[in-house]
């Protein structure tokens, strides 16, 4: 079972178009990612699925679900 965030993230890879950057994944819940200082966490946590198999980084910096 992921923590909330984690599924929140999941799923927002998911319902977006192929593949998605770490400023998607935070524009979409309405979160403001304008200020780095809040985008450079956001940007860890897909990274972070993406260590653990949830999720694939692509080498461009985005992120597609694993199939």
């Amino acid at each position: 079972m992921l923590p909330p965030d984690s599924q929140r993230i999941l799923g927002v890879v998911r319902q977006g178009a192929g593949r998605v950057r770490a400023r998607q994944v935070g524009e979409m819940p309405g979160m403001d990612v304008g200020v780095r200082g809040k985008l450079e966490p956001l940007r860890g946590k897909p990274v972070r699925l993406a260590d653990r198999g949830w999720l694939r980084k692509l080498p461009d910096g985005r992120f597609t679900i694993r199939l």
